[in-house]
């Protein structure tokens, strides 16, 4: 079994996750996971756990963050939500 380095649950079921950096970790839920390895958006401090929003170097869970934060070109991010590609 392996030892979860969030937690230190020692479960039958934990799972690694390699970075592409190479470096190796260990968790037993992706609850775990996500605490260790999601960014946090720099306005709402959520984590974040979908694609996200990146602007200027500086990550954001979404667009309305982006554009609330006051970075320069956050004012240029749309989510697209209700938009339909033709």
């Amino acid at each position: 079994m392996a030892v979860c380095e969030v937690c230190g649950n020692d479960y039958w079921g934990a799972f690694e996750v390699r970075t592409a950096s190479g470096a190796t970790h260990t968790f037993d839920s992706f609850e775990c996971a996500i605490t260790s390895m999601a960014p946090i958006c720099e306005h709402c401090n959520c984590r974040i756990i979908g694609h996200g929003v990146e602007v200027e170097g500086r990550f954001f869970c979404c667009a309305h963050c982006a554009r609330s934060s006051g970075v320069a070109r956050g004012e240029e991010i749309r989510d697209t939500v209700g938009a339909h590609p033709r």
